[in-house]
């Protein structure tokens, strides 16, 4: 399986924070934003993986990241040269794809559970056609809503309706087979000229191939579009950081976990960034990394 990373758009809702830089970059706490949806791809064991941003913010991405090798990554980049709907990342990164099933993770969503990792595995292995994730939102109206039967078949999709039919959001994160990039191609634009995901999930979901998992209790989601969202996003990883102990989207300890790298390469990463609290912490993991 193959992974994207769109860390696109202007970043609007969020001026004048964005007005000099990417929003994927503004901090969540202590790390990069982009950090969140990168260790999400990695914890479902993808270590191919395309990053999209705007052509100012490709450069700052790849020196913040490089070729991914010291993280046992093989990372690439791509230009959106203008934000065009989410579904665009899979035309733009089709070569990158090249046949496969992918994940494609939107640049400015944090997610973070006990059981998220596992859950987001046996997702990826039972994968058949699409797998969206859903979480309950107090305010259906702004995201896409997923409607299920009682048997938790996925009835219906819509984006951002007037009358929402459930108050399950549809997150950035999205698991598809190796047709995704066909059924891209063959969607047709909204009026403002975007390819919208929603269609993409919509014609997998008139094939009967869809399958939500819910996040449910004792997960966390942040799309952090937004002021309010961001704080509460960075909180939400103090929190758990300072009083729980775990760490959030350490992408050096995460490869460590994961196998991608071994103690020895964790221990000099860490070293390497020594006068900070993030460097200490991954020394430290070097030395008991159970």
């Amino acid at each position: 399986m193959k992974g994207i990373v769109l860390a696109g758009g202007s970043g609007t809702r969020l001026f004048p924070l964005t007005s000099a830089m990417s929003k994927q970059l503004l901090p969540v706490y202590n790390k990069p934003m982009v950090y969140y949806p990168l260790s999400v791809l990695m914890l479902a064991g993808i270590r191919d993986i395309l990053l999209i941003s705007a052509p100012d913010a490709v450069p700052v991405m790849r020196s913040l990241l490089g070729d991914g090798s010291r993280l046992g990554l093989n990372l690439s980049y791509a230009v959106q040269e203008e934000p065009r709907g989410i579904a665009e990342a899979l035309l733009i990164g089709a070569d990158h794809i090249d046949g496969d099933a992918s994940a494609l993770v939107l640049g400015d969503n944090v997610f973070h559970g006990t059981g998220f990792p596992e859950l987001l595995r046996r997702s990826r292995d039972r994968l058949d056609g699409c797998v969206l994730f859903g979480s309950p939102v107090p305010d259906p109206e702004r995201y896409g809503i997923a409607e299920v039967d009682s048997t938790g078949r996925v009835v219906s999709l819509e984006e951002k309706p007037r009358q929402p039919r459930s108050h399950t959001a549809i997150t950035g994160l999205y698991l598809y087979d190796h047709e995704a990039v066909d059924i891209a191609r063959g969607i047709t634009p909204s009026p403002r000229g975007e390819l919208e995901i929603t269609d993409v999930n919509l014609e997998y979901l008139r094939r009967g191939r869809v399958t939500l998992t819910e996040l449910g209790r004792g997960s966390a989601w942040f799309d952090c579009g937004t002021h309010d969202s961001l704080l509460a996003a960075g909180q939400y990883v103090q929190y758990v950081e300072q009083y729980e102990g775990e760490s959030v989207a350490c992408l050096e300890e995460v490869a460590l976990r994961m196998g991608f790298i071994d103690v020895d390469a964790c221990h000099r990463l860490g070293a390497g960034m020594r006068q900070s609290t993030y460097g200490r912490h991954l020394t430290r993991i070097a030395r008991t990394p159970d």
